[in-house]
């Protein structure tokens, strides 16, 4: 697809992985618009980082995914809606029940109804591998893995999929969903595990996790920016969820071993009573399986972990979060 030209509209375009979009789609030649969550201090988050080349094909919108209006009118023209806007800390949502639901729900519905009411092309939905919980048996997590809400988060983001799904069944709205394992890179928010671990070694060699067995895939961004485009240009795609995750799994034990390695840091593991979830509401074995992605798109990762992390740690330690404005 030709994306020369093309009016894309990118909801949480300057979090993580919508600034690496929007990025990818401006070099590309696509207008785009970006929503950021407006505060006080006009903050466009890493969307300040776009080349300056590219700035006059980006239109930024401050506003809220919870005001319907706001976002029926930013739709208006669009090709492409890529909906990323939401409240992504499971920490967060713990304390912040309702604002978790009322965002990445409500939100999600006013994006829908703007595709569905301004007849866009194609809408591409962001769910989280959260949905299943912990994996049931020891084979890889596929699409129709059972669904389980652990925590106010995921059953956000449940009832936001649940959503999504309503629109393709009784509007036929043309839109696919992209569940994804686990995304690192640079501009990764800093209250994840991968951050957490590179600030800590940053200042010494005392690392504080909490609980360290838990198994994860952890997929690169480019990675992931590749996956969303596909899902928006394939027409294999409309009305399916289809899973993006690395292909190694790995420990949170293991993951901080291994930075601690590439910073060349001595670790010794401490277990933080404070970092520890509750009992029931941790997700101990998430493990993708992306057959589908591969079959219908042709998609598979390129940055292996090693490099991804490289990269990350380099990014941090350069004073990543300092850019932000």
């Amino acid at each position: 697809m030709d994306w020369k030209d093309k009016v894309v509209l990118v909801t949480g375009a300057g979090g993580f992985i919508g600034s690496h979009l929007t990025e990818r789609l401006l070099a590309m030649g696509a207008h785009v618009r970006g929503i950021v969550h407006g505060n006080m201090r006009g903050s466009i988050g890493y969307l300040a980082a776009v080349p300056e080349e590219h700035s006059n094909h980006l239109e930024i919108f401050g506003g809220n995914i919870r005001d319907a209006a706001f976002v029926r009118e930013v739709t208006v023209g669009v090709d492409t809606v890529f909906h990323l806007a939401a409240i992504t800390s499971v920490k967060y949502s713990y304390s912040n029940p309702d604002e978790t639901v009322l965002t990445n729900v409500l939100g999600t519905l006013n994006v829908c109804n703007a595709c569905r009411h301004e007849q866009v092309r194609r809408m591409v939905h962001t769910s989280s591998a959260g949905v299943y919980g912990s994996a049931e048996g020891s084979a890889a997590i596929r699409e129709t893995h059972p669904l389980k809400a652990c925590n106010p988060y995921t059953a956000s983001k449940l009832a936001a999929d649940a959503v999504v799904e309503s629109f393709y069944m009784s509007y036929e709205l043309p839109v696919s969903i992209c569940r994804i394992f686990n995304v690192y890179g640079p501009r990764i928010g800093k209250f994840l595990v991968i951050p957490s671990i590179i600030l800590q070694l940053l200042k010494g060699n005392e690392l504080k996790l909490g609980d360290p067995t838990p198994t994860r895939n952890f997929t690169y961004v480019d990675d992931i920016v590749n996956a969303f485009l596909l899902m928006a240009e394939s027409p294999n795609v409309v009305g399916e969820v289809v899973h993006f995750g690395f292909t190694e799994a790995i420990t949170i034990g293991e993951l901080a071993q291994r930075i601690a390695r590439l910073m060349n840091k001595e670790v010794k593991i401490e277990v933080d009573p404070e970092r520890l979830r509750p009992a029931k509401s941790e997700i101990y074995r998430v493990v993708a399986d992306t057959t589908k992605a591969r079959e219908l798109l042709g998609w598979q990762p390129k940055v292996g972990l090693e490099e991804g992390l490289k990269k990350t740690i380099d990014w941090i330690a350069a004073g990543g979060y300092d850019d932000v404005r």
